[in-house]
């Protein structure tokens, strides 16, 4: 069998632990952040999901009020959805 390789020092030099110090640190708060960005994400997916539900509730008010039309958005006029002329 080989021989192992004796360690001859105790400890690594004060430069190479702050060298090392440094990039675990970097790394750590990266993970943080990350970590806050998917929390984020999460926040901004389920404001997204309670939005639609809010339009589509509008949305059903509009047409229980208007029949079935479409809005138009810069002005509010609307306009009767011809169901007999679909376009091609």
């Amino acid at each position: 069998m080989g021989k192992k390789k004796e360690a001859v020092a105790k400890a690594i030099t004060a430069d190479e632990l702050t060298e090392v110090q440094k990039y675990v640190n970097a790394l750590q708060q990266i993970q943080m952040q990350l970590g806050g960005a998917e929390m984020q994400k999460a926040e901004l997916m389920d404001n997204v999901k309670a939005l639609r539900t809010k339009l589509v509730e509008v949305q059903k008010g509009l047409e229980a009020t208007y029949g079935d039309v479409s809005i138009n958005l810069q002005d509010g006029a609307i306009t009767p959805n011809d169901a007999s002329n679909p376009q091609d």
